[in-house]
């Protein structure tokens, strides 16, 4: 067969990440290059064929013919099934043709017998997707919840200004704000799990009401459980010529709500490596260079890298949605589109091991963090505890206390003073605001007016339940979405 030489492939799938990525890229090509989409659809044929001989003989096959119609599968070469396409302009027909003559000739009459095109092509598909999903998506998933869960536990109580419209709010720690993806993608990896579990097939023929197997046996229904049990799948509910979109639209549609959750993932953590801000940093090799121009860049390219991913294979969900719609049991409007599907889980399934990369070699600041935290809001050094000492004057019965609280903080900020000091400069305020306090064991009870000074001195004191959230959330996701059987990683070597 010609070989082409890799640079003059057009997918940059197929040689920039294919060079970079090796391993994810072999993992993947298991499941989605033309070689098994071909090779599916041989499984495929031959679990049609054990099928009929089960049905026939009405016992298990001996593992010794099982093996040798396999064999016989596995001897089929794509070049033949492509070279006999040119004949038929058709690609079921051409794969039929080539395994008749592959197979032992007493069972060459039942290969296809009884099936349709769809019924071998959306079949072998759910049958790669599932497995696709279960030994690259799911234990790539993983392993990145997995590094999740450790940053998380490990920054649970590095104190780190909230910030909400890009602006300092209130505090909270490292461990918190990355707990927040730790949940989401948690709950994506159980769904994709479940989904995937779900992928259905078919063997109900050319519109699904079973015509073609009611001449061939008593129950096709048996025989098409046979025939996809030998798929490890089950049969869709209702099928027409086409297995119903959803179970595979659904998976996909799940697989872009993780993508978005890791693109979000990769915005923030760029966004934290800003010069400004520098409470992050990605791992930077020694001769890595970070600008052509500009020696002392160290860019966070790696997030960006996985954002603009995202970009590039996002919108590609429409095409999904747009594939549930065929014309009464079928047209063939899905039939090119379809095929972009292993683009798809591959541009997602890089952006996992892109991400997987940076929080392996992701640091923080710790003593920066606490620096922007102390920086304070608008411009005034433990500004983001105006909230707390508006909510306490509240509670000792005072009804005007956001107003009096929001005066403070422009006096601070026309005086460039910390919020600390204005606040103390009113004595009957702040004296308030210590009982309160003391009522509820944050300051001792002698001299709540002075203790209070000092607690508004210090914001990483007013931090609610990051902490305990952030390592509670930590220990559920880690238990919940742990592979039951431990798959190697193919992120390794990357």
């Amino acid at each position: 067969m010609e070989t082409r030489n890799i640079f003059q492939n057009i997918s940059p799938i197929d040689h920039r990440y294919s060079l970079s990525e090796k391993a994810l890229f072999s993992a993947l090509a298991r499941w989605l290059s033309e070689e098994a989409s071909i090779g599916a659809c041989v499984k495929a044929e031959i679990a049609l064929i054990i099928a009929h001989l089960r049905i026939c003989e009405g016992i298990a096959l001996s593992p010794e013919r099982r093996s040798v119609l396999y064999q016989a599968g596995e001897s089929v070469l794509p070049a033949e099934v492509y070279a006999e396409e040119e004949k038929t302009r058709h690609n079921i027909r051409a794969l039929v043709n080539i395994l008749k003559k592959k197979v032992p000739s007493e069972v060459a009459p039942l290969v296809h017998l009884g099936a349709t095109s769809v019924d071998i092509l959306d079949s072998s598909l759910a049958w790669r997707m599932k497995g696709c999903c279960r030994e690259v998506v799911l234990p790539a998933l993983r392993r990145l919840e997995e590094l999740l869960c450790d940053f998380t536990e490990q920054e649970a109580a590095t104190f780190q200004v909230g910030r909400t419209h890009g602006q300092h709010a209130v505090p909270i720690t490292l461990g918190f704000a990355m707990s927040e993806y730790v949940s989401r993608l948690g709950k994506s990896i159980l769904e994709i799990d479940r989904l995937s579990g779900g992928l259905r097939g078919k063997l109900a023929g050319a519109v699904g009401a079973y015509n073609a197997t009611s001449l061939l046996v008593r129950d096709p229904e048996e025989l098409e459980r046979l025939y996809l049990a030998e798929l490890d799948l089950e049969a869709s509910e209702h099928s027409t010529q086409l297995v119903e979109p959803e179970y595979l639209l659904r998976l996909l549609v799940e697989y872009n709500t993780a993508f978005g959750i890791i693109a979000n993932l990769a915005d923030d953590l760029r966004n934290l490596q800003r010069t400004e801000i520098a409470e992050l940093r990605e791992n930077f090799a020694a001769e890595q260079v970070g600008s052509s121009t500009m020696p002392q860049k160290r860019n966070p390219w790696n997030s960006e890298h996985v954002k603009s991913l995202w970009k590039a294979f996002m919108p590609r969900v429409l095409t999904f949605f747009m594939d549930q719609i065929s014309e009464h049991q079928r047209d063939l409007s899905n039939s090119a589109s379809q095929r972009f599907i292993a683009d798809y889980v591959s541009g997602f399934c890089l952006a996992i091991s892109r991400m997987t990369g940076v929080i392996t070699s992701l640091s923080a600041d710790r003593e920066k963090c606490l620096a922007n935290l102390h920086k304070g809001s608008g411009g005034i050094p433990g500004g983001v505890l105006a909230e707390p000492a508006y909510i306490l004057l509240a509670k000792s019965g005072e009804s005007a206390a956001h107003e009096i609280i929001r005066k403070i903080t422009l006096r601070a900020e026309k005086e460039g003073i910390p919020f600390a000091t204005a606040l103390a400069a009113e004595p009957e305020i702040l004296a308030k605001i210590g009982e309160q306090l003391a009522a509820i064991g944050a300051v001792p009870k002698t001299d709540p007016a002075g203790a209070a000074k000092i607690w508004f001195e210090n914001p990483e004191q007013y931090c609610g339940l990051a902490v305990k959230k952030a390592r509670e959330l930590a220990g559920k996701y880690r238990t919940l979405t742990a592979a039951q059987d431990p798959v190697k990683d193919i992120t390794e070597n990357r």
